[in-house]
């Protein structure tokens, strides 16, 4: 274990850092995702395995910890944090978190934080969400047909998502739907989806599948190019390119028609990696610096090592040196194999 000097004065040479973490590519580096728990209450098909074998309690870091290394990030110059899983809302406590990291928002230190989840837990927190200083969350919804919902969810609800929905917009945060596109299973939904969406002041963005572990089906047989269904798209609405971010993937497009927007999210068609702002840590401490690579850091050692953060600043700022340019996702029928073997909700979605 490296040895480091703690600081006596009980300053975090963190504190004084202001500019953000730059990648070999001159990206800046404002944006952390962090997976708080690798399990769900779905087993969605293109997600997981029904039977998933989940990591051990014992090897997750606590919630304190997961605040600090949060904390090292913010202080590192980012300024955009989203928790996911898993569901994040599952994990035990995990409003402790929410509320230690909404301070940052509350004095500046962090433009945003918010979520990515499934909506089976939001009618139960979505009152505290808002008041710890989330404005904005993800909803991950497939399909607002209940039957196809369960089928694809395996063990979801779509009554206890719908409630949700409907207390998040009560607690006045803004929802966004995010829905994987799916070949003969969700593509003819879809403008009626948008519809829905935009309808309730929500937008709507589609995602590719992407490779990402073992599950038990092929992927190849849903996979969806996304410029396939913005053709489909054009043909009955008014599609304009904008330039709205909200400082992820996504790229957006005006619906005329509905007066909403419509993101797109396209790992495998057109990667957005050359705009790359983020990197993921796992609910182990485990940093990875692209969706699609395994080159990884281990944060947690770092983090134990000490009660300074001299060392972790270090490790964290060796692994921001080695961001890769992009990923390599692809999927056809001669590679079918998950182009990394660890699943989503390990790296959080």
């Amino acid at each position: 274990m490296n040895s480091v000097t703690i600081d006596r004065t009980g300053a975090s040479p963190l504190a004084e850092a202001k500019a953000p973490m730059t990648d070999p590519f001159g990206r800046a580096v404002t944006y952390l995702r962090v997976s708080v728990t690798d399990r769900c209450d779905f087993r969605c098909t293109y997600c997981m395995a029904e039977n998933m074998t989940f990591l051990p309690k014992k090897d997750l870091l606590t919630l304190e910890e997961l605040n600090r290394l949060c904390s090292a990030f913010i202080a590192k110059g980012v300024r955009k944090l989203r928790l996911t899983g898993g569901e994040p809302l599952v994990r035990k406590n995990v409003m402790f978190l929410v509320e230690e990291l909404g301070k940052h928002v509350h004095a500046g230190r962090l433009d945003e934080l918010t979520l990515t989840t499934n909506g089976s837990q939001l009618s139960r927190f979505a009152g505290q969400l808002a008041d710890a200083g989330v404005r904005r969350i993800n909803v991950s919804l497939d399909t607002l047909d209940p039957d196809k919902f369960k089928q694809i969810t395996r063990w979801g609800e779509l009554s206890k998502v719908m409630e949700g929905i409907d207390a998040a917009q009560a607690a006045g945060i803004h929802v966004k739907i995010n829905a994987v596109a799916l070949k003969d299973f969700n593509d003819a939904e879809i403008p009626a989806m948008m519809r829905w969406a935009h309808g309730r002041g929500m937008d709507l963005t589609l995602i590719e599948t992407m490779p990402m572990g073992e599950i038990d089906e092929d992927r190849t047989d849903h996979y969806l190019p996304l410029s396939e269904m913005r053709d489909r798209l054009a043909s009955e609405f008014s599609l304009s390119e904008i330039g709205y971010t909200t400082g992820g993937p996504a790229r957006y497009l005006e619906v005329a028609e509905t007066g909403g927007r419509l993101g797109l999210i396209t790992p495998m068609t057109h990667n957005f990696c050359e705009s790359c702002n983020r990197v993921r840590l796992t609910c182990t401490g485990t940093l990875y610096m692209c969706l699609g690579q395994d080159d990884a850091a281990d944060l947690r050692t770092a983090l134990r090592a000490s009660d300074d953060d001299t060392y972790l600043s270090q490790v964290i700022d060796d692994a921001i040196a080695r961001k890769p340019k992009g990923h390599d996702f692809i999927i056809d029928r001669t590679s079918n194999r998950p182009a990394v073997a660890r699943h989503m909700s390990v790296t959080g979605g």
